[in-house]
């Protein structure tokens, strides 16, 4: 058996660890794949807090910047650290590195969540509320975590890490933690109290007050039998099958979650200065992606249609909070039943952003460019497969919500070419095989009469698995 070595009591101290971790964690960090500064070095790092969760096992939030010199904003990130003599086989693949000065100096550091003991421990504070320094477990009075589930982490998402225990709970880190409550507590937890079950409802989170109040994970049921629904469109295309009645019943279902949102959270009238104001920003957003990607500039002037025609739309259908980033990758069906997860939102935008009430436009913009991307997927590309997925997506929709999102074609218009947009900056810079994906849409969008991109458009290799602008 390995011992655990836990580091000296005065090792605890940021500015004492920091001369262990600083090397080891500007090396580390940009290998990650939830580590926002891709392609950028470490030039900063510093220790925001050190929380002993038991001999052997810290709790930090580092804080670093990317670029020396520029007006980048710093990040801060959740990390969960192991300390130990010598590490066990088993945990080779955690491994971090071995300090050779400082307090933890011929000690090994690895990443404590890939290890079962402290994937343990988590769920034990969870489990029973309370302090730890700055950190605050908390749980819903009404429900009972059992002890001693087997916990295995996931290694599909990026942004964030998941533990899932005994097929019955899942735990998601957030890595990349900023100021205020993360959406993914605040949404679902009011949606429950509004009795929505398309969502499922904390059961357990915690938080830290310092260096600033923010949330660090949220513990929720988990669905063992559900698939994805980019799996399941996937699987559709390849069979040669329809989609629509899962399309149809997934605007149901987003229109259920919709209009529980409505209840929930207030509501907002938008107005004329506010219409020109959005229309501002997706105009900025084109003109920075065509600074990164030329191709996009044969389009502009068609694209900036869209944007102005949503720059003169008076007071409409109010804003209300959403989800923020919907596509086939954060719903799951169970059965026939569908479900809505991941509120986070784009993780790279301020949470106050997130925050912000939205035309729901948005999210049914987000998942009619899902279907697009699905259909583009396999060869031969089959445009007339995604045309009736997003059709039956808003009936569905227009049945549970009472108005239909086709009826107001400039927001629509609007929203799907911003998405598009964003896709292609995304594509340019991590996945060029697929940038003509967006470019087709863009192509079709460009068009005052929006008619569909020629079905001669090649469409990319496909992938394995769904990582992309989508947001997998």
């Amino acid at each position: 058996m390995h011992k655990v070595v836990p580091p000296r009591p005065s090792s605890h101290t940021p500015a004492l660890l920091l001369t262990s971790l600083a090397g080891l964690l500007r090396s580390w960090l940009p290998e990650q794949r939830w580590f926002a500064g891709k392609g950028r070095r470490v030039t900063e790092l510093s220790l925001l807090s050190v929380t002993e969760l038991q001999p052997g096992c810290l709790h930090l939030l580092v804080s670093t910047r990317h670029d020396a010199g520029t007006s980048l904003p710093r990040d801060c990130y959740q990390l969960l650290l192991g300390v130990r003599d010598v590490l066990p086989p088993r945990l080779a693949h955690a491994r971090i590195g071995r300090p050779n000065e400082g307090p933890l100096a011929g000690l090994t550091v690895y990443d404590a969540l890939q290890e079962p003991r402290s994937a343990d421990l988590l769920l034990e504070r969870l489990r029973t509320p309370g302090t730890a320094g700055p950190l605050r477990f908390e749980r819903d009075p009404q429900v009972t975590v059992p002890a001693g589930l087997t916990p295995r982490l996931l290694d599909a998402e990026q942004s964030n890490s998941s533990l899932v225990y005994g097929d019955s709970y899942i735990l998601k880190l957030f890595r990349r933690v900023q100021p205020g409550i993360n959406p993914d507590l605040e949404v679902p937890w009011a949606l429950a109290r509004q009795g929505c079950t398309r969502v499922p409802a904390p059961v357990a989170w915690f938080r830290t007050s310092q260096p600033q109040e923010a949330t660090l994970g949220v513990l929720q049921p988990f669905l063992p039998e559900a698939a994805d629904g980019w799996t399941l469109a996937l699987e559709s295309l390849a069979a040669g099958r329809d989609f629509t009645d899962e399309a149809y019943e997934l605007g149901r279902a987003t229109a259920e979650v919709h209009l529980a949102l409505a209840r929930a959270f207030a509501l907002d009238a938008p107005t004329r200065d506010q219409s020109r104001r959005l229309a501002a920003a997706m105009n900025e957003r084109l003109d920075a992606t065509c600074r990164s990607v030329p191709d996009l500039l044969p389009y502009v002037a068609g694209l900036r249609t869209a944007f102005d025609a949503l720059a003169v739309l008076g007071a409409g259908r109010p804003v209300q909070r959403i989800h923020g980033d919907l596509h086939l990758g954060q719903v799951l069906r169970a059965g026939k039943r569908w479900f809505v997860i991941d509120f986070e939102g784009e993780p790279a935008r301020p949470i106050a952003e997130r925050r912000r009430p939205q035309s729901p436009v948005r999210d049914v913009a987000g998942m009619l460019r899902s279907f697009d991307y699905a259909a583009r997927s396999r060869r031969p590309w089959r445009p007339e497969w995604a045309r009736r997925c997003r059709e039956a997506f808003c009936a569905g929709y227009a049945v549970e919500a009472k108005w239909d999102p086709r009826a107001e074609p400039e927001l629509l218009r609007a929203h799907e070419t911003d998405r598009a947009v964003y896709e292609v900056l995304y594509e340019a810079r991590h996945r060029p095989d697929w940038l003509p994906v967006p470019m087709a849409a863009i192509a079709r969008l460009a068009e005052r009469d929006r008619t569909p991109a020629p079905s001669g458009s090649r469409p990319p290799k496909p992938v394995p698995s769904f990582h992309s602008a989508q947001g997998g």
